[in-house]
């Protein structure tokens, strides 16, 4: 059954300097440890991956605007089992699709740069998907959808379907439009669009806003993410007739 799988929580492997006061981007924290959080609680184990075994942290996700309270805590706390499952991050080369039910991809803006080019992960990801499995993604993590075909027809997986990810609109007002586009980065809207997919928008950038098409299952921003696990564990269990 597949409900008694692993999840398996996906980051970044990019973690070079981006912004405009040459602070990193990488993995932004609670982007994987309120999804971890999530999955812990209902009971499933998860491993981390990355397409290369290695990773580092957004700087600004590290900021009190975005970490505080008992996040801060989680982090700070070396024997916590979130660090203690990150010490253990896996390489993409190194993890068996069978073994997994969900397939979770976090982000931060790094994820821009190196999902599109990351074929180990993208190959997880569609060998769950033909599964039956689920395939989620919160922010800017649809950049995962770049380059991810639907083995069963060999089209984008994302065509034809809904999706939500970090707006455009966030883009300007954190003042990283001009930057992606010097870096020829494609948005999560770039995305929808380049692979016939319906981008969905929340009425407001920063909202908790979740977009479930069938096993697909995608958020909007750092808020969305725990919400992004709950759905995908809605999704992973099988309907009752």
């Amino acid at each position: 059954m597949l409900t008694h799988k692993k999840i398996l929580l996906a980051i970044t492997s990019y973690n070079e300097a981006f912004y405009h006061d040459g602070a990193k981007t990488g993995l932004f924290l609670v982007e994987a440890l309120h999804p971890f959080e999530v999955f812990k609680d209902n009971g499933y184990e998860v491993d981390f991956v990355s397409e290369t075994g290695s990773f580092g942290f957004d700087e600004h996700s590290l900021a009190p605007d975005f970490l505080n309270g008992k996040d801060l805590e989680v982090y700070k706390d070396s024997k916590s089992d979130f660090n203690q499952h990150l010490k253990n991050l896996k390489k993409a080369s190194e993890v068996n699709a069978d073994d997994y039910g969900v397939f979770f991809a976090s982000a931060g803006h790094a994820t821009l740069f190196d999902y599109p080019k990351a074929k180990g992960l993208q190959s997880l990801a569609q060998a769950i998907w033909a599964k039956g499995g689920v395939v989620a993604a919160v922010c800017h993590g649809g950049a995962i959808f770049d380059g991810l075909i639907d083995q069963a027809t060999g089209k984008p997986l994302i065509e034809g379907k809904s999706i939500t990810g970090f707006t455009d609109l966030g883009e300007i007002m954190l003042k990283v439009d001009s930057i992606m586009k010097e870096n020829n980065l494609l948005s999560i809207e770039d995305v929808a669009k380049k692979f016939g997919a319906k981008y969905l928008a929340p009425i407001g950038p920063w909202d908790d806003y979740t977009v479930a098409d069938g096993k697909l299952i995608t958020g909007v921003n750092p808020a969305s993410a725990a919400s992004t696990a709950k759905r995908s564990l809605i999704a992973l269990k099988p309907k009752h007739t």
